[in-house]
């Protein structure tokens, strides 16, 4: 495996593992506040932390010369993580549990499907058949969970929005990879988050600051909220744009199903839910699948394809 095929692999699983760990923080910090507080200071740390980065030149960015075009990563930060969060608050609010877990996984799938019209990427027929055996896996997760709530259309709506947005923002990570860093990109996207959960934040707090930023102070909720925010927000999100750069989306989107193998597997280990030998085979077929597709890739999707990227014009 040539060096920077390990690398990518190894982004993918830093990434989706701290992403499937994320929901223990995230359960943590809900029971002090509210999702958007959560949100806003989530997003307000990241957006600090990237600023910081900046300041003492770890890394750089450089718009000069990009005028409009800099709307087009905005717009990609809008997808995700603004109108994907909030979509699927009010998915999963609004729906069963199997309903939602079923909608959410299958984002690869539609991330795959628009990418060929606005990417002219076109996966292979294995690619294709292994991609749906690894959504097949999260899919046999789902139906193993116990299923709670009531389906409105206001849920149907909500998950739906929540999987355009997030596939706009995969095509979107991929498709400005030649223009802007992935720096650049994590940087305006998790800068949109700061900029339109805060205001709602306040909002709901009626902009009372001590209010506002009172959880800061409870321990269930800070902890957690630095591992979203530098964990899952500022390293993850930088390594699913680094990965964006140099692979397909059919390659990329489908480390996404690695997410739920790995909450399981969190929840099982740490919040002793059970685990059955039925669960351990779901995240065996999610692994196939994930392997399936990258084994089955053509030799011009390899990392190693000869692009000139924004990384190697500008620097990361």
């Amino acid at each position: 495996m040539k060096k920077k095929e390990i690398t990518l692999f190894l982004a993918a699983v830093v990434s989706h593992v701290f992403w499937g760990f994320s929901f223990l923080g995230t359960r943590s910090a809900l029971d002090v506040a509210d999702m958007y507080l959560l949100l806003s200071h989530r997003f307000l740390i990241a957006f600090l932390i990237m600023n910081l980065l900046l300041l003492f030149r770890v890394v750089r960015i450089d718009f000069r010369g990009k005028g409009k075009r800099i709307l087009w990563p905005l717009l990609m930060g809008l997808m995700e993580p603004v109108v994907y969060f909030i979509g699927e608050e009010y998915g999963v609010l609004h729906s069963t549990t199997i309903f939602s877990g079923v909608m959410i996984a299958v984002i690869p799938i539609v991330s795959i499907i628009a990418a060929i019209p606005l990417l002219h990427e076109k996966p292979n027929v294995w690619q294709v058949v292994f991609s749906f055996v690894s959504v097949g896996g999260v899919i046999g997760i789902g139906l193993l969970t116990k299923d709670s709530g009531r389906l409105d259309w206001i849920g149907v709506v909500a998950l739906i929005v929540s999987v355009l947005s997030a596939a706009a923002y995969g095509i979107l990570d991929r498709g400005l990879s030649a223009e802007f860093t992935a720096f650049e990109r994590t940087y305006l996207m998790i800068g949109m988050g700061a900029v339109c959960f805060t205001p709602i934040a306040l909002i709901r707090c009626r902009f009372d600051l001590p209010a506002f930023f009172a959880p800061m102070g409870n321990p269930a909720f800070l902890l957690p909220v630095l591992f979203l925010s530098v964990c899952c927000s500022v390293v993850s999100y930088f390594l699913l744009s680094y990965m964006a750069t140099y692979m397909t989306v059919t390659r990329s989107t489908v480390y996404a199903n690695l997410t739920t193998a790995v909450s399981v597997i969190a929840g099982a280990l740490i919040l002793k839910e059970p685990f059955s030998w039925l669960g351990a085979l779901f995240c065996a077929v999610i692994l196939v699948g994930i392997y399936g597709v990258q084994k089955f890739a053509r030799k011009d999707e390899s990392a190693v394809c000869g692009q000139i990227t924004g990384e190697e014009k500008q620097g990361i």
